[in-house]
């Protein structure tokens, strides 16, 4: 095991690195962390395997974990690769999440500022009872983001869209 290891961020590369850091700040209230990063040169080349290397961008701390917690860094890389394979300066995730007081009304609001939904909002329950309530969503720049809402056993969302349950 690394010794000391503690969680602290998680990148996003962006076609806008402002556009879709204004996007967090505004839906779920991400605060940005000064002061911005502008980097280039042969030691960002070293780092990144990436020849001509420039970033631009911000970390932005996320919401409910207090002044110290992880944040999500958006920078906008110069070159930009646009496909696969997997590389550094590749748009986009798997996904990241966050947790809500309600899916729908969280849905809402990433659908007004631009974003799009991916499926439906479902319920899932868990081996022991606890509820979620989920959707996939993209930001404007199509990276996905899912909306979730737990609930302990018995205790159903008031947006739930039926239960499905996968099977063994």
């Amino acid at each position: 095991m690394v010794e000391g290891a503690r969680f602290v961020h998680t990148n996003l590369v962006a076609r806008d690195w402002r556009a879709l850091a204004g996007f967090y700040e505004r839906v779920f209230g991400c605060l940005p962390v000064p002061p911005e990063r502008h980097f280039a040169g042969a030691t960002l080349e070293a780092g990144t395997s990436v020849p001509g290397a420039r970033l631009d961008g911000l970390h932005l701390r996320l919401p409910g974990h207090g002044e110290n917690g992880p944040t999500l860094e958006i920078f906008t890389y110069d070159p930009l690769f646009e496909a696969a394979p997997p590389r550094v300066n590749r748009p986009g995730l798997g996904h990241i999440a966050f947790e809500v007081d309600s899916v729908a009304a969280a849905k809402g609001v990433v659908l007004a500022a631009g974003g799009a939904p991916v499926g439906e909002t479902v319920t899932l329950i868990t081996e022991d009872g606890r509820r979620v309530t989920w959707c996939y969503v993209t930001d404007p720049e199509g990276n996905i983001i899912e909306l979730q809402s737990w609930r302990s056993g018995g205790a159903a969302a008031e947006e739930e869209v039926g239960a499905r349950e996968e099977e063994a």
